[in-house]
């Protein structure tokens, strides 16, 4: 298992040592098409509620305009589905990047054709145009040629900045590349992303190393916990994904929610089949606040996690975990999480996520590294005012989690 480990190692050590970067480019009188992963959440009144990925991506579009470049932005928002929508579209974002860059950005409302073309061919050196909503076109999520062909009209050199949707088989990812030979990078938030999954994995590594797992779904995880089984020093795992491992075990989860799926048990038997020397680093709750119902208003109790009654449902951990689970992240000097420990967005199942989001920012101050990635997670951090204090946070919660499965993600692939 410790070859998997220094698989995962080489994989990210060798990608950054070969892959460009935009500063192998001098983008003077180019026209830089610059993949962004601008799909950030905002309220019903399309007001950003997090800007993080905006902010990540702001030293790419200053580079280039530095240089004297052109920048074609294209990125995703949303799932339209295929199908143009109001709702979806990227206009409102114009304004928005406007004020933070300080310089006009333009707007217009397709990606692709003769008229988007032409604008592309309008823009002086040192401007910004972005362009709408690729998923409004259904060939972005189809991998498919011509669309990329279309694309790859719009800029002479490409630069992936996008590490949110760096692990999906898009067209804009995967395809788009393939027409810029050696015209093709990364951006600056792609680069720190990389850089610090390897530094997670081996850069710093200061043990001990724990990793912290939550969430609804344990399918997209499991790989991730045999991968480091033997690079950690503790699992502590929460959320929906707590379940399956004490079902498996013989406790009661009464109506507590979880992934029904004959695959995840066998692997999770054969995880503790195979790795049972190991099977101790793996932490699970003690104690759960159980709910009558899926509600913040709902009858609520703590009872063992191994014992919910039937028609009561897990959706926190209990005192006893928070304060075991915060103890072992208190004397850890490197940390990676990835989702909550719980149902956060009510304000009466949220202790456990916002406890661990305070510890692993105290930690941080004094001096552990941290990596946090998942929307969730990051959200939870901010609801405490902890997000700055940590050592780093993933813009691709689905990216960094693909990432630590031992492969190399089909966009970096791309453009290697």
């Amino acid at each position: 298992m410790l070859n998997m480990t220094i698989n995962v190692y080489h994989i990210l050590h060798y990608t950054i040592m070969k892959i460009k970067t935009v500063e192998n480019f001098n983008f003077e009188n180019q026209t830089a098409l610059v993949r962004v992963d601008f799909n950030v959440p905002v309220n019903k009144f399309q007001e950003i509620i997090d800007d993080t990925r905006i902010q990540y991506s702001i030293p790419t579009i200053q580079k280039i305009l530095s240089e004297k470049g052109k920048i074609v932005l294209i990125s995703h928002f949303g799932r339209p589905k295929g199908k143009p929508s109001k709702i979806f579209s990227l206009k409102f974002l114009a304004n928005f990047l406007s004020k933070k860059l300080k310089i006009n950005v333009s707007f217009f409302e397709d990606c692709i054709g003769e008229t988007a073309i032409k604008k592309v061919r309008e823009l002086k050196n040192s401007e910004i145009l972005l362009l709408e909503n690729l998923r409004f076109y259904k060939e972005e999520e189809e991998e498919d040629i011509n669309f990329a062909y279309e694309l790859s009209k719009l800029g002479d050199i490409y630069v992936n900045d996008a590490f949110g949707v760096v692990h999906r088989f898009h067209t804009s990812i995967t395809l788009l590349p393939k027409f810029f030979e050696n015209k093709k990078c990364i951006g600056f938030l792609m680069k720190k992303e990389i850089q610090y999954l390897n530094q997670f994995l081996y850069g710093k590594g200061k043990r001990p190393i724990t990793i912290l797992l939550g969430g609804a779904k344990i399918s997209s995880k499991i790989k991730i916990i045999e991968n480091l089984i033997n690079l950690a020093d503790f699992i502590l795992i929460g959320g929906g994904m707590s379940f399956p491992f004490i079902k498996i075990k013989g406790g009661k989860i009464g109506n507590s929610i979880i992934e029904k799926d004959q695959i995840i048990e066998k692997t999770l038997k054969k995880i503790y089949s195979k790795y049972k020397n190991k099977i101790n680093i793996i932490h699970l709750p003690y104690d759960v606040v159980i709910a009558d119902s899926f509600k913040n208003e709902s009858n609520t109790k703590i009872v063992p996690i191994h014992s919910i009654p039937n028609g009561w449902m897990g959706l926190d951990i209990g005192p006893i975990s928070i304060k075991n689970f915060c103890k072992i992240i208190e004397k850890s000097k490197t940390i990676l999480w990835n989702g909550p420990l719980g149902v956060f967005e009510f304000a009466n199942f949220s202790l456990g996520t916002k406890s661990i989001a305070r510890t692993i920012a105290n930690v941080t101050e004094r001096g552990a590294f941290s990596l946090v990635g998942g929307g969730d997670s990051i959200a939870s951090l901010k609801m405490e005012n902890c997000d700055k204090k940590i050592s780093y946070l993933s813009t691709g919660g689905g990216a960094m989690l693909a990432s630590l499965k031992n492969k190399i993600l089909p966009g970096i692939n791309a453009i290697i």
